[in-house]
């Protein structure tokens, strides 16, 4: 009876937390100070974790899920099912509480331009830019290394992170402000393997502000995804908008790796915006990549088919639920990237 009485405590207690939390996002001032506590937070944890030399967060995870398994297992024994149960019950008071105060709130700030373009962005505007792009890319492309197969490579990924920390203080003034401490807490994942199996290119751990990514993607994806995962450290919870900042940080770049990655990055989100209306413009300008540019496209195909998995489809589906309850658009979709950056290109006229 008293452990039957705790798991109803406990069950009220997420209850309450759930609609308190919803309640405070609608709270301007409340929003504001968790944007402070989280640059407090922030530094906090990057100067407990940043020193050690693999993923911290990966074995916090791997600890979480083992001990989870283990709970769940221990309910079906006999005359101890209540008090796993209220175990669990517990565990996920906290994580709920901690991920809120340290990320969850943040999705809540508010946009990066307060007034997007209202009409809808042309189809001849989009055009414009995927060409400017694949223009950029071609020139960027002759710049970078290759392997003997005439694939981009990356010659020192520890200067792409010395940069793009470099360019966080550079960010124009015409998004919000954001602190950088120039801590180096970026990390490979110790499930990399894994992670290409689920679509998975990186992640931000929000318990111990370390920047996770896939180190055996093709080298085209690794340069802009440290420069989006590394904007999450800024406090860019909406994945498009760590698109942007992303964005931003790679443009301006003097390392032509970074800068290399982050406009084929951009072309591929134009095209994949414009593909539904024109299929033909896209074909043409697939046509004008450069040799260089065309292996590379060609190795990252055969990168993801060859991790095809049911995973891939499962962490999908779930990233997508997770993006559209977090005031996000889902992980497919490609508008609110384009829009940030149509109206960057208006307001850079």
């Amino acid at each position: 009876m008293k452990t039957y009485c705790k798991k109803r405590f406990w069950t009220t207690i997420l209850v309450v937390q759930i609609i308190s939390f919803y309640i405070a996002s609608k709270s301007k001032f409340i929003i504001s100070a968790f944007q402070h506590f989280f640059e407090v937070q922030k530094k906090v944890h990057q100067l407990i974790f940043s020193w050690i030399p693999f993923s911290f967060g990966d074995l916090f995870y791997t600890l979480l899920l083992f001990t989870l398994i283990a709970l769940i297992i221990k309910t079906f024994k006999k005359n101890r099912k209540a008090k796993p149960l209220l175990q669990i019950l517990i565990l996920i008071n906290c994580m709920y509480f901690f991920y809120q105060i340290f990320w969850g709130m943040l999705y809540f700030q508010k946009p990066i331009f307060n007034e997007l373009l209202d009409e809808k962005i042309t189809l001849d505007t989009r055009k414009k830019l995927a060409l400017k792009y694949l223009n950029l890319c071609k020139i960027s492309r002759n710049q970078v290394t290759q392997d003997k197969n005439g694939v981009f490579k990356l010659t020192n990924i520890k200067n792409i992170e010395t940069e793009i920390l470099k360019q966080q203080k550079y960010l124009p003034d015409l998004v919000p402000h954001k602190k950088t401490n120039h801590i180096n807490s970026i990390k490979p994942s110790l499930y990399g393997k894994i992670m290409s199996f689920t679509g998975i290119v990186g992640y931000y751990n929000p318990f111990t502000a370390e920047a996770q990514y896939n180190a055996n993607l093709p080298a085209t994806l690794i340069p802009f995804t440290l420069a989006h995962e590394t904007s999450h450290q800024l406090g860019f919870a909406r994945e498009q908008e760590a698109n942007f900042i992303g964005y931003l940080v790679g443009i301006q770049s003097q390392n032509t790796e970074l800068k290399y990655s982050t406009e084929y990055y951009t072309l591929k989100s134009l095209l994949n915006s414009i593909i539904d209306e024109d299929e033909t413009f896209v074909k043409t300008v697939l046509d004008e990549y450069s040799e260089g540019m065309k292996k590379d496209r060609q190795n990252e195909k055969e990168f993801f088919t060859k991790h095809e998995s049911y995973l891939n489809q499962v962490f999908s589906f779930t990233n997508n639920l997770f993006l559209k309850t977090n005031q996000q658009e889902g992980s497919i979709t490609y508008s609110y990237f384009i829009k940030l950056l149509v109206k960057y290109e208006t307001l850079e006229k």
